[in-house]
């Protein structure tokens, strides 16, 4: 029997993040012959992830640049990965997740009438304006999918109601849970120096993250001065903020931010500093997806500075709770978190519900099963 012909596509840090396990539970099966296309839809931190975990794509695309819109993305992706396709012909194209470059590597595939597996499937918050542009990448690329590897069951719940044909539904798990195992280690040494010389045994910390594009301006000014108050208000707090290299972020977070003892603004970091900074913290506040995910596994509260989440679950599970936009709602449940040693523990010790580290060979059995080479279907992943 010849071998199954993947081909995986990624072009962000938080898609090669969660891709880069698959990469290598693909790589790994004899029976499947592995191409990994990168569009680098973010050059520089895509780069990171892909020395860090020794994986060198077959075919780079390398389409950023700078100030590059929404629109640029998606031809320039669009058009490299059809040539791609043509050239190497897979049987199977796997995507991650709700970025531009998602969408566009399915369009791609669906234009060659080659077969999309959609990793981290059946994300929804119902409003397509938020998140911006990814619920509307992730809902399109549902369309166009025909196997749907969903984090957890409520995500499969989301693509039965659009019609989705269960038997195409997989139950994996978060592969970002995989990387994990991977990346945090009691003795590890940061490479960033801030973080290297820090005294995270004496000092609580709260690691920031915020920069989503529906956060830009008045809601990210909003988030910013909330901190300021909340460093300022707890002698033991400090606060650690790897600050992305989007300069609409960096100029309100370093005019907000900036010159105060208890916050660092540092550079972004790479995927093992962030893990391992997660690993030390105290809590995170967060607009980002990925981390909603990743801290909770690693028993630290999690808010959300979002309005809405495509991650009920963890809402529902008591991993995370959604904080928003608004200044004063942030310090308040910030405060809770700091102040309440119990309600702190029930969000700490509540059992994550994404992931075992199991997802990526759940997905590879998956398409093992779908294309003839086992007659075994995989198990769902249960919490």
């Amino acid at each position: 029997m010849n071998k199954l012909k993947v081909a995986i596509i990624f072009g962000t840090r938080p898609d090669a993040i969660k891709m880069v396990p698959l990469v290598k539970e693909l790589k790994a099966n004899s029976n499947i012959n592995t191409t990994v296309c990168v569009t680098a839809q973010h050059r520089e931190m895509l780069d990171q992830v892909l020395d860090i975990f020794k994986v060198v794509p077959d075919y780079d695309l390398n389409i950023m640049q700078s100030r590059q819109t929404l629109e640029h993305i998606t031809t320039r992706s669009l058009e490299g990965l059809s040539a791609t396709f043509e050239e190497i012909k897979p049987d199977v194209v796997l995507v991650h997740g709700d970025t531009t470059t998602c969408f566009s590597a399915s369009l791609a595939a669906f234009y060659k009438k080659i077969k999309v597996g959609h990793v981290e499937a059946g994300l929804r918050t119902f409003d397509k304006y938020y998140p911006y542009p990814e619920e509307m990448n992730r809902r399109l690329t549902g369309v166009l999918a025909d196997f749907h590897f969903c984090p957890t069951p409520s995500n499969k719940a989301n693509l039965l109601r659009e019609g989705i044909n269960e038997n195409a539904i997989y139950i994996t798990g978060n592969t970002v849970i995989d990387a994990l195992k991977t990346t945090v280690k009691k003795d590890y040494i940061f490479k960033n120096e801030v973080l290297r010389n820090f005294d995270f045994k004496n000092k609580k910390v709260i690691t920031v993250e915020a920069h989503r594009r529906e956060n830009l301006g008045t809601p990210l000014e909003n988030i910013c001065n909330a901190v300021r108050v909340i460093a300022d208000s707890f002698d033991d707090i400090e606060i650690i903020y790897p600050v992305h290299l989007n300069p609409a972020v960096r100029e309100v977070v370093g005019k907000v931010l900036g010159n105060h003892s208890k916050i660092y603004l540092i550079d972004p970091i790479d995927v093992q500093d962030m893990h391992n900074l997660i690993d030390r913290s105290y809590m995170i506040m967060t607009d980002s997806g990925g981390l909603q995910e990743e801290a909770p596994s690693l028993g630290k509260p999690v808010l959300v500075l979002r309005n809405e989440t495509e991650r009920p679950e963890a809402v529902k599970a008591g991993t995370v709770a959604l904080a928003g936009t608004d200044r004063e709602n942030i310090i308040k449940l910030a405060s809770k978190l700091i102040s309440n040693t119990d309600e702190y523990s029930k969000m700490s010790k509540a059992v994550n519900p994404y992931g075992d580290g199991k997802a990526s060979q759940r997905i590879v059995k998956a398409l093992l099963y779908e294309f003839g080479f086992t007659d075994v279907k995989p198990e769902d992943f249960k919490v």
